[in-house]
């Protein structure tokens, strides 16, 4: 018996390969399914089954593609309708893979479907998990991403209570667990950095297996603290439950070199974005006019769902060399398949054709420190919410990057603006979108928040409400 977690960091996701005496089965794929069909391949193993634990929100599963690729049956849990042929499991259904068996545990609450499969290993006894998004290391599910469903949160919550006291938590305590997601997703409040545990321990450590627990205290803890969930996760969700194109058509289509001449006519076709994923020094330093920062070395695919705000965007890439397919990749994970090409030689390529380039200015944490003792300055802080709440600067105005979009109005044109996030990735983001909307005095802190703390700047801890006397 084989069990592998695949763990893809910039979406806190983990799929698993799991194999048996010559057939395999993959929970929870990506979008991009090669590996899948080259692992087996190279294990001399056939792909039976293709699991889904639910309708995931914050990625487009590559189920489609691999069942049509490999003849294997797409397995959801009971409730599951889709526009395309899956096999819907009962409850307590066991299926065979090799020597071992898969049985189906339908959990629902995190959603209708929500299903976690426990592995029965040789000698017939539970050995894991795989618990999609119904338990984490640390967490549960948040209730709150039903597909068109009447029911409310709470009672998705009053679900998710009795499934995990009726069919996870009576397993013995040595059982695996293996999630979907791990810390950084925003499926959950309070995930664990740990990507693999045991069931005894969560019993004991997270909050919402306390034994003494009631429904309603339950309820009140899992909802309490959740953030709206991100604009893209219900598209997501729709398109895991209808259908998408294939992969492969997506990277074929997005994948064509173009020269500056013929780049520069697309982009100025209307509602052409022009994306740039490079490192945020090198976009400082020159970018093209009215283009948008996300880069690949931070959290990309979670920036570009919640910020870019419509799925079928047409999207005109800056890459560094070599980084076309991944970039391309990377979007089609969270459903944005239209790219229509990159910049062949890229942003080098661009000057030599003598166009224009912009830059922003960016200065140090010792230098933005120099210019607050001469001058009372504008400075826009776009960390997470508890991020500033945990420690700040005084007087900076505040609201994070997953909400510029609705606090444009929080902000004028006229002012010039000094803004920092945590280390550097998400003021450049910022400052790209403000730059394009007409801000064009804008500079970034390089370093952000944390170089700031290692000046003389003064900055003021949170203090809750309720300690005030």
């Amino acid at each position: 018996m084989k069990i592998e977690q695949i763990y893809t960091g910039c979406l806190a996701q983990g799929a698993y390969y799991i194999e048996s005496n010559g057939e395999a089965a993959i929970i929870d794929p990506l979008r991009e399914t090669q590996a899948y069909i080259e692992k087996a391949k190279m294990n001399k193993a056939s792909i039976k089954y293709v699991f889904e634990t639910h309708f995931h929100a914050d990625f487009v599963s590559g189920h489609i593609d691999l069942a049509k690729a490999t003849g294997a049956t797409i397995v959801f849990g009971p409730n599951a309708q889709t526009d395309y042929e899956i096999y819907n499991a009962k409850d307590n259904e066991e299926f065979s893979l090799g020597k071992i068996k898969i049985k189906v545990l339908h959990t629902p609450g995190h959603t209708l479907e929500s299903t976690t499969y426990l592995l029965i290993d040789e000698d017939g006894k539970d050995h894991a998990i795989f618990s999609g998004d119904t338990l984490f290391l640390g967490d549960v599910g948040r209730p709150d991403l039903a597909i068109k469903s009447d029911l409310t949160k709470e009672d998705l919550a009053g679900m998710l209570y009795h499934s995990l006291r009726t069919k996870i938590m009576p397993l013995a305590d040595d059982v695996i667990v293996y999630p979907a997601h791990g810390a950084g997703s925003a499926c959950g409040k309070n995930l664990s950095k740990e990507t693999v545990g045991v069931l005894g321990e969560q019993k004991k450590t997270n909050y919402a297996l306390r034994a003494d627990m009631s429904k309603e205290e339950f309820i009140k803890e899992v909802l309490d603290g959740i953030a709206p969930p991100p604009q893209y996760f219900a598209k997501n969700a729709f398109m895991n439950k209808t259908g998408y194109p294939s992969f492969k058509v997506v990277l074929e289509k997005g994948n064509v070199p173009l020269l500056p001449e013929k780049f520069e006519a697309i982009a100025n076709e209307e509602n052409v974005l022009v994306l740039d994923v490079r490192h945020q020094k090198d976009f400082v330093e020159a970018h093209i006019p009215n283009s948008i920062f996300i880069g690949l070395n931070g959290g990309f695919a979670p920036w570009v769902g919640a910020l870019i705000t419509d799925l079928q965007q047409p999207i005109l890439l800056i890459v560094p060399e070599g980084k076309s397919e991944e970039a391309i990749t990377r979007l089609s994970r969270v459903g944005y398949d239209n790219t229509l090409g990159y910049l062949d030689g890229g942003i080098e390529a661009w000057k030599k054709s003598g166009r224009d380039v912009a830059s922003i200015e960016s200065i140090s944490a010792e230098e933005f420190a120099s210019r607050l003792q001469q001058h009372e300055l504008q400075v826009l802080d776009v960390r997470k919410d508890g991020e500033y709440q945990s420690k700040h600067m005084e007087k900076a105005q505040h609201f994070s990057l997953d909400n510029i979009n609705q606090n444009m109005n929080q902000i004028d044109t006229s002012n010039k603006y000094y803004i920092h996030c945590a280390g550097g990735y998400r003021s450049v983001i910022a400052a790209s979108i403000l730059k394009a909307r007409g801000f064009h005095d804008i500079v970034d802190v390089a370093g952000g928040f944390g170089a700031i703390q290692k000046t003389s700047i003064p900055l003021t801890d949170f203090v809750c409400p309720s300690t005030l006397r």
